[in-house]
């Protein structure tokens, strides 16, 4: 888990230092780019969660669905707990509160994690950079709805959330088959590589 929150931490670096070119005014060509980033973010969110849907539903793992519901409601729940429990305020003087922890990126997170924990690396790092760009969108967006520790935050709830709950993978390998008929009998036996 430390790995995942290592590898988040320096993407959101390259995303708030080397990608976008910092503007400190307020063009209209600037709140173009933070509303499209930030309805992007809103629409990134599902992403990583769609994935595990998906995964789930072509690999008919039934186990794998279990999880990735355990894992949301765990992390809905955790999320809007802290944030009614916390009411910490939001950068720049919005008046709403409840910015820790961050919801998009809390779920963006999970859905990541899932697909990581559950089906590796290969689906996991894209699910993660996405992730990523969610919790940038959050920080960077035309309202700057959050600062970095509520980001961190979300994706450390998301994560564990799904870690409590997702087992990996393990395809079925053995399969033992029987039929029979009268007085005949088959026994059969499978092994899938």
């Amino acid at each position: 888990m430390r790995k995942i929150l290592i590898i988040s931490v320096c993407i959101l670096a390259f995303l708030k230092n080397g990608l976008v070119a910092q503007v400190v005014d307020d063009s209209p060509m600037e709140v173009r780019a933070e509303r499209a980033l930030e309805h992007a973010g809103d629409i990134g969110q599902f992403v990583p969660v769609a994935a595990s849907l998906l995964l789930v539903a072509v690999k008919n793992d039934e186990q794998g669905a279990w999880q990735l519901l355990k894992g949301m409601g765990a992390n809905l729940t955790l999320t809007y707990l802290l944030k009614y429990t916390l009411d910490k305020p939001r950068p720049e003087g919005a008046l709403d509160g409840m910015a820790f922890p961050s919801g998009h990126t809390s779920f963006a997170f999970q859905g990541a994690s899932f697909i990581q924990r559950r089906y590796g690396w290969g689906y996991g790092v894209p699910a993660y950079v996405i992730a990523s760009f969610v919790a940038y969108s959050r920080i960077e967006g035309i309202n700057d709805r959050h600062d970095l520790l509520d980001v961190l935050g979300g994706a450390l709830v998301g994560i564990g959330s799904s870690y409590l709950f997702t087992t990996p993978y393990q395809r079925e390998r053995f399969e033992l088959t029987f039929s029979g008929s009268g007085n005949q009998f088959a026994l059969g036996f499978i092994y899938k590589f």
